[in-house]
């Protein structure tokens, strides 16, 4: 499981490239400030994840990223004891370090964890912002530059998997989207190397296949998935094999939604 802090740095050259698209920024950084937890919502690889990253190297703190999944529980976040040299010892994860330390700590795909996860971090997202540790007996307080985000899609949970409304409601919320097709071509451009006109035209045909969403498709193409396809094309695999390895497969394990989605790479680069 994904529990390694990562060092944010204020310093311009370490900052992840984020571009915004409104005053996204601005929210998260008053959000920090008036100590407020924030949920983001949005699907899958428009950019959550790069969003935090950013802006927790901008505002010069720690990030602590849990990618949940269904095997998730309370103590994977807070700690527990292990055995080391011969002795039984108490280990933080990393939302008791966050909460020590101060820091980002950062829950992908929120709903995707136990219930009990859910529990950890109700006395954390009100203004007693505190975390109860059980078996050490233990009352943390969190400092002032302690911030819980987490995010999650909507549009992909199962009724079963998905926020109750009075966690929701503990939380500042934001949603996101796939960038406009001007900024998304900008990015892919940025993160690939690849000339902005050809990542238009990359762009131009997201944009179809994301109308297929729902139909044929479960998840539409991500902005990270546009960033493969430009990366493997600017390193000179041909267009077509570069779609199908990044636009195709990793979409759809059905032989007629495969042969759809050719049908529309190929008519628009030929």
């Amino acid at each position: 499981m994904p529990l390694s802090p990562v060092a944010a740095n204020a310093s311009e050259q370490e900052i992840p490239y984020y571009q915004s698209v409104g005053n996204e920024c601005a929210m998260f950084e008053q959000a920090f400030q008036q100590r407020l937890p924030l949920l983001l919502k949005g699907p899958t690889g428009c950019g959550k994840t790069r969003f935090v990253s950013h802006m927790a190297a901008k505002l010069g703190k720690p990030l602590f990223t849990v990618s949940c999944h269904d095997d998730l529980t309370a103590a994977d976040l807070t700690g527990r004891y292990l055995l080391q040299g011969g002795e039984t010892r108490w280990v933080d994860g990393p939302l008791t370090r966050a909460v020590r330390e101060g820091g980002i700590c950062y829950l992908d795909e929120v709903v995707e964890a136990r219930k009990d996860v859910t529990v950890v971090m109700h006395p954390l997202t009100d203004d007693r912002r505190l975390l109860p540790l059980e078996r050490t007996g233990e009352l943390l307080e969190a400092p002032d530059d302690f911030m819980l985000v987490v995010s999650y899609n909507p549009g992909y949970q199962h009724i079963l998997k998905s926020l109750k409304p009075s966690t929701r409601q503990r939380f500042v919320a934001m949603s996101f989207d796939f960038p406009p097709p001007q900024v998304e071509r900008d990015i892919v451009a940025r993160e690939s190397g690849l000339a902005p006109e050809r990542c238009a035209a990359l762009v131009n045909l997201a944009a179809s296949l994301r109308d297929m969403k729902g139909q044929d498709l479960e998840e539409g193409v991500s902005t990270r998935l546009l960033v493969y396809c430009a990366t493997l094309i600017q390193a000179g695999m041909p267009i077509l094999d570069a779609a199908r390895a990044t636009l195709v497969e990793p979409l759809s394990d059905d032989a007629d939604v495969q042969e759809g989605l050719m049908e529309a790479i190929q008519a628009t680069f030929g």
